[in-house]
């Protein structure tokens, strides 16, 4: 079971980290939120696949999930910058 400061590290991680950045720019790619949900959680699910070293016996659920969510929250917010940033 996760500590509260394991938490608390795994959030910031994946806040820092590719989920929160490239969820971002994906986001910002696309006007459609459901395109760039689908976005998000696949570069959240890539990420955690790419930091076990492609081992599904090495991936946590629980570091899963909260890529995912970071992923689908970090592309929502590029989305809602781009449909609130374009004026054409």
């Amino acid at each position: 079971m996760l500590g509260i400061l394991d938490l608390l590290g795994t959030i910031g991680g994946n806040v820092l980290s590719l989920p929160g950045i490239l969820g971002l720019a994906a986001g910002m790619m696309t006007r459609n939120w459901v395109l760039a949900g689908f976005l998000g959680a696949a570069i959240g699910v890539v990420e955690t696949f790419l930091f076990a070293g492609f081992q599904v016996s090495q991936i946590n659920l629980i570091d899963l999930f909260i890529a995912v969510l970071i992923g689908v929250l970090a592309s929502s917010v590029g989305c809602a910058i781009r449909h609130k940033g374009a004026t054409v």
